[in-house]
C-alpha cells in the first residue's frame, strides 16, 4: 500500500512540474505553435481568418497573405446550369499579417467589393478570386492581379490594383483578358531578375497560359506561351528552387477535390515537363481534399518551401479551412506528404 501512495505522489509531483512547465513555456512564448491543416483558423483577434484562394507576399520582414474574403451566406446560382455554381457575395481581398506563419493580424479589407455601383468590376454580386500581389523594386509599387468575372464566369478577365504599401487600400485600375484570351484561375510570379508573369487559366480552362509582364507589372508585353493545351489545369501556384522552375495545378472538376499534377521546367516561358502527382500519404489522390492556390518560400531558411492549399465546402464557402504542408526535394523531384500538424520551426531548421 505505501508503495502504491508513493507511487502517487511522484505522478502527482511529476504532473504538478509538467503543468508548471507548460505554465511557464506559454507565459514566454516559447512553445512552438502548429500549422494544423483543416481546422479552424482564428487572427490574433480570435476571429476566424477570411481569405481564400489566396497568396502570400514576404516584405520587409513580415509575411502578407492575401485572399477572398468571403460573405456568410453560401448560395447556388441557378443561371450558372453547367456547374455547381455555389457562390457568395463578393468581400472584396482581405489582408492578414504575420511574423512566424502561425500568428495573422487581420489588416483589413485592401481592395473592397463595391456596394453601389452594378456595373462596376468590383461590385458584390460579380467573382473576385485568387488575388495575388508581388513588389515592384522600380516603381515601389504592390501590384495585385485578380481573377475579376460576371456572376456566371462569362467575363472571365484579370484585375489590376496598385498600392503604396503591402496592408493600404489598393487602387483598382481595370480588368482586360490578357493576350486576347480568357483568364480565370490565376497566379503571380516574380523572378530573380526582376521580371514577372502572369499565369492563369485559359479557352474554357482548357489550357494554361504563361504571360510575362511589362515593366510596371501592370500589363502584359504580348510575350506568353501555351502550356498543358487541352488537360485542364487550374488553380497554379508557381515557384523556384535551384535555378528549376515548378507548377502546381489541379484538374476541373469545380468544388470538388481531384488528384494534383506538377511541372518543371528550365524558365518561366519554357517547356514544361508534367511529373505526376506530388502528393503522398492519407487521401493524396485527391490532394487532401484540397486544392492548390500559392507555394511560400520561407525565408531566411535554405530549401523551406510551403504549398498551401483550400479545402472548399462548397455549400458553406466562408468555413471552407486551409491546408499547409512542407515540401520535400528529392533531386528536381518533390513531395508533399499529409501532416495532421506540424512547426515550422522544426520542420526547417536550417
Amino acid at each position: 500500500m505505501k508503495h502504491i501512495i508513493h507511487l502517487s505522489i511522484l505522478c502527482c509531483i511529476l504532473i504538478y512540474g509538467c503543468n508548471r512547465q507548460k505554465k511557464s513555456q506559454q507565459e514566454a512564448g516559447t512553445i512552438p505553435k502548429m500549422i494544423m491543416s483543416g481546422e479552424k483558423w482564428l487572427d490574433t483577434s480570435g476571429n476566424m481568418i477570411n481569405a481564400h484562394g489566396g497568396g502570400i507576399l514576404y516584405h520587409d520582414g513580415t509575411y502578407y497573405w492575401y485572399g477572398e474574403y468571403k460573405g456568410d451566406s453560401t448560395y447556388w446560382n441557378p443561371r450558372v446550369p453547367g456547374w455547381e455554381c455555389y457562390r457568395t457575395e463578393a468581400g472584396g481581398v482581405s489582408c492578414y499579417s504575420s511574423q512566424n506563419l502561425v500568428d495573422w493580424k487581420f489588416e483589413g479589407i485592401v481592395l473592397p467589393s463595391d456596394t453601389v455601383n452594378e456595373k462596376s468590376d468590383l461590385h458584390y454580386s460579380n467573382v473576385l478570386e485568387r488575388p495575388k500581389v508581388i513588389y515592384n523594386d522600380k516603381t515601389k509599387k504592390f501590384v495585385m492581379w485578380l481573377h475579376v468575372d460576371s456572376h456566371d464566369y462569362a467575363k472571365a478577365t484579370a484585375g489590376v490594383a496598385v498600392s503604396d504599401s503591402p496592408n493600404g487600400k489598393f487602387e483598382y485600375l481595370g480588368s482586360i483578358r490578357p493576350n486576347d484570351a480568357m483568364s480565370r484561375d490565376m497566379t503571380l510570379f516574380k523572378d530573380d531578375d526582376g521580371k514577372a508573369y502572369h499565369v492563369y487559366s485559359s479557352e474554357e480552362n482548357r489550357t494554361l497560359y504563361i504571360s510575362e509582364l511589362t515593366e510596371d507589372y501592370l500589363k502584359p508585353t504580348g510575350k506568353f506561351t501555351r502550356n498543358f493545351i487541352d488537360q485542364s489545369r487550374e488553380a497554379p501556384a508557381v515557384f523556384k528552387r535551384n535555378g528549376k522552375y515548378y507548377i502546381l495545378s489541379s484538374g476541373c472538376t469545380a468544388w470538388d477535390p481531384n488528384q494534383a499534377e506538377y511541372a518543371a521546367a528550365d524558365s518561366m516561358l519554357g517547356e514544361w515537363k508534367m511529373l505526376g502527382n506530388p502528393c503522398s500519404g492519407k487521401d493524396a489522390d485527391i490532394t487532401f481534399y484540397g486544392q492548390s492556390t500559392h507555394v511560400l518560400k520561407v525565408e531566411g531558411k535554405e530549401d523551406a518551401y510551403i504549398a498551401m492549399f483550400d479545402k472548399w465546402n462548397k455549400t458553406d464557402l466562408i468555413n471552407s479551412r486551409y491546408i499547409w504542408l512542407p515540401v520535400k526535394f528529392n533531386g528536381d523531384s518533390i513531395d508533399i506528404e499529409w501532416r495532421d500538424k506540424w512547426n515550422v520551426e522544426e520542420v526547417f531548421k536550417n
